[in-house]
């Protein structure tokens, strides 16, 4: 077997996982495979296709140095504290030291039960695994970083939900799987040395540059609160909603992570939510940087342990760093968004700017991702294909005419800026009908849909007129579209 497996976190305390090995299937057969992502790990598309590496891809075969656990961790789902979740329907096959160098877990989801699973059959249906490995590679090509998707694996078994479904196995990669949840794990248990232990490995890990830090709950608090802050404005600027932001699904390594309730944007509305138990608007697209920040507090508060002996102080330290993440985001997403808009030099308004765009596209449901992507056409001197996303004619050409006379005080080209607003802006995203599309026909056993949003999403800055229908928008059916969870 070509992987080369060195499996760091089964050295930590065994409280913080369970020794699991996948459960076999019936007749394994290939979904999709992702020959790029496998080069990252060393496989070459031979070896990442061949019959060995699909029985481990599908939990019939476990490689030389692998060491398959299911991961231990809490989370506050929806503001509730649940003391133990853990991996109740994946196995983590163990570390890959990839071509690169770098570090990845590689993990089997819809593998069997594990002793997380309360009751659960611990398998996936082929749905919320296509479904993953649509969006998981859609966020990494817009250079979102997220956990990304190896391969897809046809089980040849059913899987019953509110139906007999055909199952699958998704393998993920990421830098890791630790979570805000993993430490809240620990804390719960009120075990000081295993907490302290998992803070070294996960600055070893993740930020080696905050191992030094004096006091290293706090590096790690600093670290973890700059990636979600970056993470977390790319989201916002490319009008995605995780849907379901729970402290389990918030990686310390500032992945996206859990594809689950997650969609884009269509027409823009702050307040959108689509995952079906989101009732009250928790995980909406507006709220996700308060609720980052929430996250974030419930880590500070797993680590107060071993910040300092004073309460009041240990409190006072931690809410002085959380007060860094509403700077930083705005920051990360103000540079973002002046990119969207073609503008190189920071000047205060710039955001005040943008936002004014956003109340306009809100009050006309105008689609998001068409009005930045034809807002390209603009900077070139032609409004009418914005024009057509817009019913205030009057305020569209208020607007367009503060954005020129801010455009007046950059040094740039107009091609110079079509090019900055065509990288930021992209032509394609996993529009929710045409993923629903996608697997509702890979469900009939027809792939071809599937493989070509795959294509089209892997390059999605690019036109691509000859798939043009794929960047359309949904009709009023967007309205009502609800995402699920997959469990």
């Amino acid at each position: 077997m070509p992987l080369r497996f060195d499996n760091s976190y089964s050295r930590l305390p065994s409280r913080l996982f369970s020794s699991v090995e996948p459960t076999p299937v019936d007749a394994p057969a290939w979904l999709a495979v992702n020959p790029t992502l496998g080069a990252l790990l060393g496989l070459s598309e031979e070896e990442l296709r061949s019959s060995e590496m699909l029985a481990v891809l599908a939990g019939n075969m476990i490689p030389r140095g692998a060491e398959p656990i299911a991961l231990a961790y809490a989370g506050h789902q929806f503001g509730n504290f649940v003391p133990r979740l853990g991996d109740g329907r994946a196995v983590l096959l163990g570390e890959v030291l990839g071509a690169d160098g770098a570090r990845r877990d590689v993990q089997l989801k819809g593998s069997g039960p594990t002793p997380y699973s309360r009751g659960g059959d611990g398998r996936a249906a082929l749905g919320p695994v296509l479904r993953e490995l649509l969006l998981s590679e859609a966020m990494h090509a817009l250079g979102v970083p997220t956990t990304r998707s190896l391969a897809a694996v046809l089980t040849g078994e059913r899987v019953y939900r509110e139906t007999a479904l055909p199952g699958a196995v998704l393998t993920r990669v990421a830098s890791s799987h630790l979570r805000v949840g993993t430490f809240e794990y620990v804390a719960a248990q009120r075990d000081e040395a295993a907490l302290a232990a998992l803070v070294s490995y996960a600055l070893e890990r993740h930020y080696p540059d905050h191992t030094d830090s004096e006091v290293p709950a706090i590096g790690l608090l600093e670290a973890t609160l700059e990636a979600q802050a970056t993470l977390v404005a790319k989201w916002l600027a490319l009008g995605f909603v995780h849907g379901v932001m729970n402290t389990d699904n918030c990686a310390i390594s500032g992945e996206t992570i859990d594809y689950g309730p997650c969609a884009f944007l269509d027409a823009y509305d702050p307040a959108r939510t689509f995952s079906s138990i989101d009732r009250g608007g928790r995980y909406a697209f507006a709220n996700q940087p308060r609720i980052a920040l929430w996250n974030l507090a419930r880590l500070a508060e797993a680590l107060a342990p071993l910040v300092g002996p004073r309460a009041q102080k240990t409190a006072e330290l931690l809410e002085e760093r959380l007060e860094a993440f509403q700077p930083r985001f705005d920051a990360a997403y103000a540079g973002l968004m002046r990119d969207k808009l073609g503008l190189l030099e920071q000047r205060e308004g710039d955001l005040d700017l943008a936002r004014r765009l956003l109340s306009i596209m809100a009050s006309d449901r105008a689609d998001y991702t068409l009005v930045f992507r034809r807002l390209i056409h603009s900077v070139e001197g032609d409004d009418s294909p914005i024009g057509e996303l817009f019913a205030s004619q009057d305020r569209l050409a208020e607007w367009l005419a503060a954005w020129r006379l801010r455009l007046q005080d950059e040094p740039t080209t107009t091609a110079e800026r079509a090019a900055r607003m065509r990288s930021a802006s992209p032509a394609f995203i996993a529009r929710n009908h045409r993923v629903e599309e996608a697997i509702a026909a890979a469900t009939r056993g027809d792939l071809g849909p599937f493989e070509r949003l795959r294509t089209v999403l892997a390059r999605p800055y690019e036109d691509q007129p000859e798939h043009a229908d794929l960047a359309a928008p949904p009709g009023e059916e967007q309205w009502k579209y609800k995402t699920f969870c997959g469990t």
